[in-house]
């Protein structure tokens, strides 16, 4: 069995390389990824240009890309409507119907829109462009980062990172899915155990008066205060509902709040594995290094039309509701979408089984024959390894 390996970076030339040399060539011309925010990696990314570096986009007329641009509050109320109103009615029921088993199926409702549509909506509302309010969009936005225990200050910071050098190793600190996989790790969190576990021990890290090392890469001095500020609002949040519990005898108010994001998180790491899992590392270019896939209408709303992500990569400041028309408008310049869920996963679960053999080795997207090619001259170490 053989790769197309490039040899360029030692040898100056092409060659066929055995799969049991792939090791030896690894060791003898890579070396291994450090994801960290303070290692070797973030040290490189910034020496070769890679961080903070200008990404390819797709041409738009610039009267197009301004009517894409345009907010709206309609979309986002009406969502937001059925939202909270059916979370508030699942939670009722599930309350009414405790602790009998005929209420799994409303917490198990009502988890998956605590535990994954708030991670959508924290994400959009995070861009301040699901609603025109700017009030509307920050108190979505708190209300989704407590669900998702995640401090609304320091990931606000954290995502503009990641999308400032998106899959860069050692600059993004959102990868999901690093190299080699851990795909324990990777089931565990369908449960959500380690985002939450990490979510809560952070959570006491802030309220303690600290902030992470790598929290402290990307997050202003001047805002560090109000990470910690927040922490402490929501241990004190914490505390009471565990007070209640134990007051009542009964882990039904941890139902309502806390628990619904371990056993609600199971949908928002299903679709987020599809955003980046498989393909390329340290390239600027969103086509290289995002998945835009096809889904369900359901899957749609808790999702907020981030299956869309190519799209959404290139153009942070469409509304999600836009997101469809932009992807109509530049498709003839993407590689063809993930046709479902399920294709998709047809297309990561052998990348990342095969990664913990071939660390080196991606799905290279193959693009249409209308689209501007990749830049492989600004990608060439990324794209001198193992690919299909």
């Amino acid at each position: 069995m053989y790769f197309d390996v490039t040899y360029k970076l030692k040898y100056g030339r092409n060659r066929k390389c055995p799969v049991s040399q792939i090791k030896l060539f690894r060791e003898d011309i890579m070396t291994k990824r450090d994801y960290s925010l303070l290692g070797s990696d973030s040290e490189r990314a910034v020496e070769t240009g890679l961080a903070t570096a200008e990404w390819y986009h797709t041409d738009i007329p610039r009267k197009e890309m301004k009517a894409l641009m345009q907010r709206s509050d309609q979309p986002a109320i009406r969502d937001a409507i059925i939202l909270f109103g059916s979370m508030i009615v699942l939670a009722g029921i599930g309350i009414a119907l405790w602790p009998s088993w005929w209420s799994a199926p409303f917490w198990l409702a009502y988890g998956v829109l605590y535990g994954s549509a708030m991670d959508s909506r924290w994400h959009e509302c995070g861009h301040g462009t699901a609603f025109k309010t700017p009030w509307m969009n920050n108190v979505v936005y708190q209300i989704a980062s407590f669900c998702m225990i995640r401090n609304p200050v320091s990931w606000r910071w954290s995502h503009a990172r990641h999308h400032t050098d998106t899959i860069i190793v050692g600059r993004d600190p959102e990868i999901v899915a690093m190299r080699p996989p851990a795909l324990f790790r990777i089931f565990l969190n369908f449960f959500g155990v380690f985002d939450s576990l990490n979510g809560w021990k952070r959570m006491l890290v802030n309220a303690a008066g600290n902030l992470d090392p790598e929290e402290a890469t990307f997050i202003p001095e001047q805002e560090q205060h109000k990470v910690i500020g927040v922490a402490r609002v929501w241990v004190l949040i914490y505390l009471a509902i565990i007070v209640l519990a134990v007051a009542v005898q009964s882990i039904l108010p941890l139902m309502v709040i806390g628990l619904p994001r371990l056993y609600g998180a199971w949908h928002h790491v299903m679709t987020g594995i599809m955003q980046h899992a498989g393909l390329a590392e340290d390239v600027l270019d969103h086509r290289l290094n995002s998945r835009t896939v096809y889904i369900n209408p359901v899957s749609r709303f808790v999702y907020w039309n981030m299956n869309y992500h190519v799209e959404h990569h290139m153009f942070p400041m469409v509304p999600y509701h836009r997101l469809p028309e932009l992807h109509e408008k530049i498709k003839h310049d993407l590689p063809a979408p993930n046709t479902s869920i399920l294709d998709a996963y047809r297309e990561i679960w052998p990348a990342l089984k095969r990664q913990l053999r071939y660390e080196d080795f991606f799905v290279k997207r193959e693009l249409p024959g209308s689209a501007r090619p990749y830049r492989e001259d600004l990608h060439e170490q990324a794209l001198s390894v193992p690919a299909e």
